[in-house]
């Protein structure tokens, strides 16, 4: 079952798909010191990604920035469907933000001046949730026509 997408869902997609997209577009010409850099900031924060080689990294991170960005601008996947898989993107990309020393303030979330490019997914898991709830209808059960008329139905 496939659904159209909502005028009020159109704006986001787009610009967070261009958004990851330029981003992953950008890792794909990364260098091996952009790569080291990019791997050694994500496993400061998640330490099982050492078995992976940095440029190895790099390429998964540009290319699942890329489906991502490719999903969210694309018209034929459900709006459900990429806020799911942003959501999960952007929740790893938060755990960089809160992890990593130096991101945040002392005994704060506010972000340093280091930490405000990583700080910046939140509004992408926010709007990873906020799609996830796309084509949820809270609508009241329908009622029959006799119930509406507050009177009742004989027989």
């Amino acid at each position: 079952m496939t659904t159209a997408i909502e005028l009020r869902d159109v704006a986001p997609r787009l610009a967070t798909g261009a958004f990851l997209l330029n981003s992953g577009l950008g890792k794909l010409k990364a260098d091996e010191e952009t790569a080291r850099t990019v791997h050694d900031m994500a496993c400061a924060a998640y330490p099982f990604l050492r078995r992976i080689e940095p440029g190895r990294f790099t390429r998964m991170l540009a290319w699942s920035e890329v489906a991502i960005g490719g999903a969210l601008v694309s018209p034929v996947v459900p709006t459900r469907l990429a806020g799911l898989a942003l959501t999960g993107f952007s929740g790893g990309l938060l755990g960089l933000y809160l992890r990593l020393p130096g991101m945040r303030e002392p005994g704060s979330l506010r972000p340093t001046q280091n930490g405000i490019p990583l700080a910046k997914d939140t509004w992408m898991l926010g709007i990873g949730l906020g799609f996830l709830g796309a084509g949820a209808r809270r609508t009241a059960p329908r009622r029959s026509r006799c119930h509406r008329r507050r009177r009742r139905c004989r027989g």
